[in-house]
């Protein structure tokens, strides 16, 4: 049976985006400790580069049970070589053969769950957009198709950074490739491209700025609830009531309360609903954190 239930009766939570190492190993440790405590089921971390995802990896054998490491790269930096994009392609080839080679072992609790990050580079266009540059964003593309194809092959789901019209560009490379299992990151982009994403079956996930932002509670309204994941994108800060703190994977559950605020759900439906979405967009439904 899923660990639905914790001892404080509550429905557990889940991160589904965080970089959980570009936090400090102290930090790391006693987060972990303070978010299984608050009823934290899992979290999905990150990588930036084949660095990030070794540290990632490692971070996933420390904390077998509450950290599922997604590996890829983040479009808003340079390029990567041809050399170190086939390394990192490379790597990734072998852990998902680890994967799926040892399934029934403790490696199992630290297999490869996702391609992460990865997607297009819309702040650093606009970025260079106000130098008065134009980024050349094919190589970007190609890359990207490349993780899906990776994805396609090794049935993983992928983690997208691809907001607004990026979100498109996206959208005709998975459905090129037939991948269905699509996560796209504190997402934000226009009616159409949310109807698009929400016709082929596409999840979200909300940080904590659904307590502030107006256009991020206007698509929390708007996106269906078994399509609705919770995240917190750590380190990156917020505002509002979270101004000042570091920025911590408990914090969904003050997004899981303003969720259920936005959809008249009580505080145990919204909860379940989440975890649940969580559970079946990254796999192990038998999982129970002792």
């Amino acid at each position: 049976m899923p660990a639905a239930d914790t001892k404080s009766g509550n429905y557990g939570l889940a991160d589904t985006h965080i970089h959980l190492e570009k936090y400090e190993p102290e930090q790391i440790a006693a987060m972990l400790e303070e978010f299984r405590a608050a009823d934290g089921e899992f979290v999905v971390a990150v990588s930036m580069d084949l660095e990030s995802a070794r540290r990632t990896r490692q971070l996933a054998e420390q904390y077998p049970h509450l950290v599922r490491p997604a590996y890829g790269f983040h479009p808003e930096q340079p390029l990567p070589s041809a050399e170190d994009e086939d390394a990192l392609f490379g790597w990734m080839e072998k852990q998902a053969a680890l994967s799926v080679a040892s399934p029934e072992s403790k490696l199992s609790f630290s297999r490869m769950t996702a391609v992460g990050e990865v997607g297009l580079p819309y702040y650093a266009r606009l970025e260079a957009k106000e130098r008065g540059e134009t980024l050349d964003e094919a190589g970007y593309i190609r890359l990207l198709e490349r993780f899906i194809i990776f994805a396609a092959k090794h049935n993983l789901p992928v983690i997208l950074h691809a907001v607004y019209e990026d979100a498109d560009t996206a959208c005709d490379l998975l459905e090129r490739h037939r991948v269905k299992r699509a996560h796209f990151h504190w997402f934000k982009g226009s009616e159409s491209t949310v109807n698009r994403m929400i016709a082929n079956g596409y999840c979200i996930s909300f940080t904590p700025d659904l307590l502030y932002e107006e256009e991020i509670r206007t698509l929390a309204r708007l996106y269906p609830t078994h399509l609705v994941m919770t995240e917190t994108d750590g380190p990156w800060p917020f505002e509002g009531p979270f101004e000042g703190r570091t920025t911590h994977p408990s914090m969904t559950e003050a997004v899981c309360r303003e969720w259920a605020k936005l959809h008249g759900l009580t505080q145990q439906d919204a909860r379940r609903q989440l975890i649940q979405n969580a559970r079946r967009f990254y796999g192990r439904h038998s999982l129970k954190i002792d």
